[in-house]
């Protein structure tokens, strides 16, 4: 059945489409899909092309338990909707799987109706929901390999026993999964899932949503990459499971080994090396959890080892480990007042830095923090080295501050790998590392611009790798470096500007763009723009060409992906130039 809504308060010309989706999954199984279809960004400031779900399920053994709630924009029907199901009072427990807002946004409206009801979840959800709802409710913390037995259905004749697994760091804290031992359905909330609306409830197409599976890992899983190697650890263990029941996106079912192992090899790719960095936020403090993530992300596309931290939840120990064998450490800044857990683990952190670690700091905005300048100059104490600028944050968090920390992230990444891509060029036999050099191509200027109500973002890169690939429809091909700022806005849906440069006037436009620009800094400022000339971003006034492009497919390579774009517009401002030609002498490098 499917049910729609509208968010109250929201102008009649322009209503957000919500709608819900109820279906049996399993014996004695069911979910509810809360579809958001327009929205465009999510969490960490990364665009949405496909909307996203938020998916909760309800399990009727003996007992009846009810796994995660809806974000709270669907107050009005995803509660009468539950009612329809079953009286909510008649529901034993509710296992919250973590307590970020998109799935836990109606946990309160729950207890209101049904304030006998027993929340089950890790300790940590347990004291954040603590400080979520402000009221006195009846829980039960768990952790790996306890189980809950819901007892067997009168009708089915399944037992529904559920086993939970503590995955920390998916991408919260606090995150469990929980498995049905009666139906082999394994319940991950944001673990495996993807930002992509349909009302198609299985993983039937995997082409169609194989690219937001692969950003949706990059944006929020790559950075814990270890966190998840374990997590699959304990999967294993498990008997055969028949679905992820992913909390973001169709449940995962007809191909299961496919992203399992995606998973697997993405996070082995990124756990491969020894050196990593050490990027510490404090959960539910200020813009924390998403500014962290925006770092690491970055830190991850120049293929550097990252590993997130969460000061507030991390035990001692192994916090002092986590960051005393760090080769970098990214700290945010802390309340000025912490409480004395806090505090202990400020302590812990301060005294497990190393000299010779690379450091930075970033504020969190939370507030009442302690100032950024303080909080550097601790870290520094022992003779660290800077890695970046402290990032300041005088606002809100919006587009261009994402990714300012994204960019300063990744040019970390690339201290800490520069010695490995140094190793690299230098082992290309020199005949091949020279007639590779002999391949030959244009020179152009890739340009991107986004506009959203969060802000503008905008990047630009010189490119010679680019060829045209096909007629009907024409389209092209552009070889981008995983390390480059602009890749976070050529994603598929995306557009783009291809400006063509011309050979008797391209040398300063290449001086330009060339040159290394400090994380959020305008690429454009200085430079003759045709502003409004192609949806996809700046037109070079001084270029002899461009091609407006949308990004249709995405190919992975070692180090570069493999834009294939449909050409949509394109114009040259003088018929008789030439195109720019990029000669190289060594294949090892641009």
């Amino acid at each position: 059945m499917t049910a729609s809504a509208t968010a109250s308060g929201t102008p009649a010309s322009a209503p957000p489409r919500l709608t819900l989706q109820c279906e049996a999954i399993g014996p004695d199984t069911t979910t509810i899909r809360s579809l958001d279809w327009d929205r465009s960004r999510f969490d960490i400031e990364f665009g949405l092309r496909n909307g996203t779900t938020y998916n909760s399920f309800l399990v009727r053994g003996e007992r009846t338990a009810l796994i995660d709630t809806s974000h709270l924009k669907f107050e009005s029907t995803w509660l009468p909707l539950l009612q329809e199901q079953i009286d909510p009072q008649a529901i034993d427990y509710l296992i919250v799987s973590h307590t970020e807002p998109d799935h836990s946004g109606l946990i309160g409206h729950l207890l209101d109706l049904n304030p006998e009801i027993e929340i089950v979840g890790s300790k940590v959800a347990i004291q954040f929901l603590e400080n979520q709802v402000h009221r006195p409710f009846n829980s039960r913390a768990v952790k790996s390999g306890e189980e809950l037995d819901l007892g067997t259905n009168p009708t089915s004749g399944v037992q529904h026993r559920f086993e939970f697994l503590s995955a920390p760091n998916l991408h919260w804290p606090d995150t469990i999964f929980s498995f049905d031992h009666g139906t082999g359905i394994l319940y991950t909330c944001d673990a495996f899932g993807l930002h992509y609306c349909s009302e198609e409830l299985f993983d039937a197409d995997p082409g169609a949503i194989a690219p937001d599976f692969r950003f949706y890992y990059d944006c929020l899983m790559g950075p814990n990459a270890r966190s998840v190697l374990q997590a699959l650890k304990r999967m294993d263990a498990l008997p055969p499971i028949t679905t992820v029941a992913v909390g973001h996106g169709p449940l995962l079912r007809h191909h299961l080994g496919l992203w399992l192992g995606d998973y697997r090899d993405w996070s082995s790719d990124r756990s491969g090396g020894e050196a990593y960095a050490a990027v510490c936020y404090v959960s539910q403090y200020g813009f924390c959890d998403r500014l962290s993530q925006a770092i690491a992300r970055g830190i991850g596309k120049a293929g550097a080892q990252v590993q997130l931290v969460d000061l507030r939840a991390t035990d001692a120990q192994e916090l002092s480990a986590l960051i005393g064998e760090a080769s970098a450490v990214v700290v945010p800044t802390w309340p000025a007042s912490p409480d004395a857990e806090l505090q202990a683990s400020i302590g812990t952190l301060l005294a497990a830095l190393k000299p010779k670690q690379w450091v930075g700091s970033y504020d969190a905005f939370g507030g009442d923090d302690e100032p950024i300048d303080t909080v550097a100059g601790q870290l520094r104490s022992l003779g660290q080295k800077s890695a970046f600028e402290p990032l300041r944050i005088r606002q809100v968090p919006l587009g261009p501050d994402y990714q300012r920390c994204e960019e300063a992230g990744t040019d970390l990444g690339q201290l800490l790998t520069k010695a490995k891509t140094i190793a690299a060029m230098k082992a290309l036999d020199g005949d091949l590392d020279k007639a590779l050099g002999r391949l030959s191509g244009g020179l152009y200027v890739v340009t991107a611009r986004q506009d959203t109500p969060e802000g503008s973002r905008s990047s630009a890169m010189v490119a010679s790798w680019v060829s045209q690939a096909s007629f009907d429809p024409p389209g092209l091909t552009v070889a981008v470096a995983k390390d480059r700022a602009i890749e976070a806005l050529m994603q598929v849906g995306d557009r783009f500007v291809l400006n063509i440069l011309r050979e008797d006037n391209h040398q300063d436009l290449l001086r330009h763009f060339l040159k290394r620009f400090p994380p959020g800094a305008d690429r454009f400022a200085g430079v003759a723009t045709l502003e409004g000339a192609a949806a996809g971003g700046p037109v070079l006034g001084d270029a002899l060409a461009f091609l407006g492009c949308r990004v249709v497919q995405r190919l992975e390579g070692p180090d570069h992906w493999i834009i294939y774009a449909e050409v949509e517009q394109g114009n040259v401002a003088d018929t008789e130039a030439s195109t720019a030609v990029h000669h190289r002498k060594v294949g090892n490098h641009y």
